[in-house]
């Protein structure tokens, strides 16, 4: 996969370091706060189907569920 969540974390501190240039004039930074709101929105989704699948897989650990739903995509392979 090519997204991981470490660069989530990357661009949410580049985001920050935007955000905190002085250099920015007053229709810049609204842009920049109006792009920062939807990022931090957007990442929490995806923090939120992060821990949704960590949930799900600790749950099939600790032997509390069978299975989980394919679109989770914690399938056990070649028998792991």
């Amino acid at each position: 996969m090519k997204n991981k969540l470490i660069d989530l974390n990357n661009h949410l501190f580049a985001q920050m370091e935007r955000l905190s240039s002085e250099d920015l004039k007053d229709d810049e930074l609204k842009n920049e706060i109006m792009r920062s709101k939807e990022m931090s929105n957007i990442a929490g989704k995806i923090i939120d189907n992060g821990r949704l699948a960590f949930d799900a897989h600790k749950a099939v650990g600790d032997g509390l569920v069978s299975g989980t739903p394919q679109m989770l995509g914690l399938e056990k392979k070649n028998g792991l």
